[in-house]
């Protein structure tokens, strides 16, 4: 399916229009069970979102990057992944987290800023979230050569903004996974900006999917918006990438509805009213239209799953509020298996100048 959209003719896959209604040739058919846990995960991201960005006003957590508007494309994507998969995140990914069983205990801790935060549970295939712009997209590859080198039925998603497709990272990337057919399915949250550059400034290419051409593989657009559109681009890139197909370049056009993060104010470099047009194309809304006119969507089902998203939250950030605060220890203790002198040293200043009330 992927290959009816080709990006360089200006075409992009949609599913659902911004009215909820599908295109019966694209829908790709998912029983109601499916459909309804989805649209449970896009509701458990949207608020715990909403409660981290609180949490950071409150001062109970750290710089935050909020995913609202991107609940779609999150969960649509990790819906269309299997246990053996792997995934390389950006800072943006609690639809994908959430998805995938990440607890949310966990998540919570990392943007409070506790070692613990970094630990990802040994059942789950995610790395470590990356901060440092495209650089995942080099390990996502490496994890690619790797699962050929070991001749595994294996897929690995990574996604980035658009402000990657500008970094070296991105093309020396791109260009291995071509020349060695690696197993990567590379996903390109395209929401208009890079922190202030507008996407206008990233590149003179009509589309950010294009650029695969020239590394020797197929890219598609799809509607970022459109949690089914994505789950189906994203399934067919997947199974493609197990079966030795190869890569896939999939941008998903959306719009970042949040400031770049908790310390940025997106006010300065765009206009309400070009957020006010992207608000009516909230994907959370536009896939209960759907669910709705398919006869899977109640008032009771939607008070059940908001009650059951915010107990949970609130019992994660409960639970994450729990763990004990950080020592000075922990600052130094998780590089070396034995302490270099010069840090040993480093750590008992620190230690004399705590005790003395110093910074």
């Amino acid at each position: 399916m992927i290959e009816r959209f080709d990006p360089l003719r200006g075409e992009r896959l949609q599913v659902l229009n911004e009215a909820g209604e599908a295109r019966p040739d694209l829908d790709p058919g998912l029983p109601a069970l499916t459909l309804r846990r989805i649209y449970t995960d896009m509701v458990l991201t949207r608020t715990a979102d909403i409660k981290a960005f609180n949490l950071q006003r409150q001062g109970r957590l750290g710089t935050y990057a909020s995913s609202r508007g991107h609940e779609g494309l999150q969960v649509g994507a990790a819906s269309a992944m299997v246990k053996d998969d792997w995934f390389f995140p950006y800072f943006r990914d609690l639809g994908l987290y959430v998805t995938l069983g990440y607890p949310l205990r966990i998540y919570f801790l990392y943007w409070m800023g506790h070692e613990e935060g970094m630990r990802i549970p040994e059942s789950l295939r995610i790395f470590t979230l990356t901060i440092p712009v495209a650089s995942q997209i080099l390990h996502a590859v490496g994890a690619g050569l790797a699962s050929n080198l070991q001749r595994l039925r294996r897929a690995i998603l990574c996604t980035f903004g658009d402000g990657a497709t500008s970094e070296g990272d991105f093309h020396e990337a791109l260009n291995a996974a071509g020349v060695f057919k690696t197993p990567n399915v590379f996903l390109c949250v395209n929401n208009q900006w890079a922190i202030s550059t507008p996407r206008k400034r990233q590149t003179a290419s009509a589309t950010l999917a294009q650029k695969a051409v020239a590394y020797g593989f197929a890219g598609v657009q799809v509607d970022g918006n459109d949690v089914l559109a994505v789950y189906a681009a994203v399934k067919e890139a997947m199974e493609k990438a197990r079966t030795g197909g190869g890569p896939t370049l999939i941008e998903a056009f959306t719009y970042r509805l949040s400031d770049h993060t908790t310390a940025d104010d997106a006010s300065r470099y765009r206009s309400q009213a070009d957020v006010a047009e992207w608000e009516k194309r909230d994907p959370i809304e536009r896939f209960r239209l759907y669910l709705k006119s398919r006869g899977f969507w109640t008032e009771e089902f939607e008070k059940e799953i908001r009650t059951k998203s915010a107990a949970a939250v609130e019992k994660a950030v409960e639970e994450a509020e729990g763990v004990p605060a950080p020592t000075l220890d922990d600052i130094f203790a998780y590089t070396y298996k034995e302490l270099p002198p010069g840090l040993a040293e480093e750590l008992a200043e620190a230690k004399a100048a705590k005790r003395g009330g110093g910074r």
